[in-house]
């Protein structure tokens, strides 16, 4: 990675760190700290038939753009298919999820503004690795999405996962 103080900022591939919530990676790219909080990009490497939960951001918009794979998306009543080279917006206040539709491994794109909300990922990516049982994570998920102004949508899962034969992050 090169920065510099003209605001030269260079991350190339495979730079960044890393964490998993159980079938969805966080490559943490550019950090809010670097853009003066206007934006932040991570990458997420997906398992196939992997269900992000439903949720709603109240301070965030996010646009993703599909690397490599095909994603199914919901936002809001619309569902939708993402294959390589497919840009979703995904506006603060609307619910929505998105889940790994195709049969490897896929990878997209998160530019998320403003900035901040890389640091849930963060810390629920230590939640993950530190937890000692899969209540403790959920009870520190609720916690950290307090935090974050995120509400989840769990109604919308099951409906999912039967459908598209999906998991949710962590289940086994």
């Amino acid at each position: 990675m090169i920065t510099d103080p003209n605001g030269l900022l260079v991350i190339n591939r495979g730079e960044g760190e890393k964490t998993d919530l159980g079938g969805l990676g966080v490559d943490f790219k550019v950090w809010g700290d670097a853009t003066r909080g206007s934006l932040s990009v991570v990458e997420h490497p997906m398992e196939p038939g992997r269900l992000v939960p439903p949720h709603v951001h109240e301070n965030e918009d996010e646009l993703s753009y599909v690397l490599e794979g095909t994603f199914g998306v919901r936002v809001g009543d619309r569902v939708a298919t993402a294959e390589q080279g497919t840009y979703v917006f995904k506006p603060r206040g609307v619910p929505h999820t998105f889940w790994n539709a195709g049969s490897e491994p896929g990878r997209l794109l998160e530019i998320i503004w403003p900035a901040g909300f890389e640091r849930f990922f963060e810390s629920l990516g230590k939640a993950a690795q530190t937890a000692a049982s899969q209540e403790e994570i959920e009870a520190q998920r609720a916690e950290l999405a307090a935090r974050y102004h995120l509400r989840f949508v769990p109604d919308w899962a099951d409906d999912l996962k039967k459908q598209f034969g999906l998991k949710l992050l962590g289940e086994p």
